[in-house]
């Protein structure tokens, strides 16, 4: 099983994706922030392509054994379409945008700190859509708990999981 975690910076995509790592058995956790760091010295625009391609592979050997995978980055369609267009048809795949409201992601939240360079890249994902992207489940974390968050990530996997068994 796959499950994608979008959203802007400070959506609670790590959050919740380490909260799904405790929750599901032989489950890994790709943060593709994490990948970009290999090769930091490249500017992000040039970079983004290399972590989704490297992403993409990375995911396809933990699934080939037999692992869940969940994957934090802020999801475009067109990086929705990449990873559909590559995965194999058998995969089951959960995709889940976290979009609270922007002044809740501008905002200072526990100990993070957002630099300016973090608030106005959220600004720029609230403009161009990666908060609502047309495609997945959107759930407005606002209000929520992470662990109501998770909670309502869980259900939606579960019912999906019911529904395929029906029809087999």
């Amino acid at each position: 099983m796959l499950i994608f975690l979008s959203g802007s910076i400070n959506s609670g995509k790590t959050t919740i994706a380490k909260l799904l790592v405790k929750e599901l058995p032989r489950t890994a956790h790709i943060e593709v922030d994490i990948i970009h760091d290999m090769y930091d010295w490249m500017p992000l625009e040039e970079a983004i392509p290399l972590n989704l391609k490297n992403t993409l592979s990375l995911t396809l050997n933990l699934l080939n054994d037999s692992l869940n995978v969940v994957i934090s980055y802020p999801l475009s369609r067109d990086e929705y379409e990449f990873f559909n267009q590559h995965l194999p048809l058998d995969v089951q795949r959960f995709f889940f945008t976290l979009n609270p409201r922007i002044d809740y992601a501008l905002s200072n939240r526990g100990e993070r700190e957002l630099t300016e360079w973090e608030k106005d890249r959220i600004k720029f994902h609230y403009e161009t859509g990666v908060n609502s992207p047309g495609f997945g489940i959107t759930i407005d974390n606002t209000m929520h708990s992470p662990e109501e968050t998770l909670s309502d990530i869980l259900y939606y996997v579960e019912q999906r999981e019911i529904r395929y068994k029906m029809e087999d």
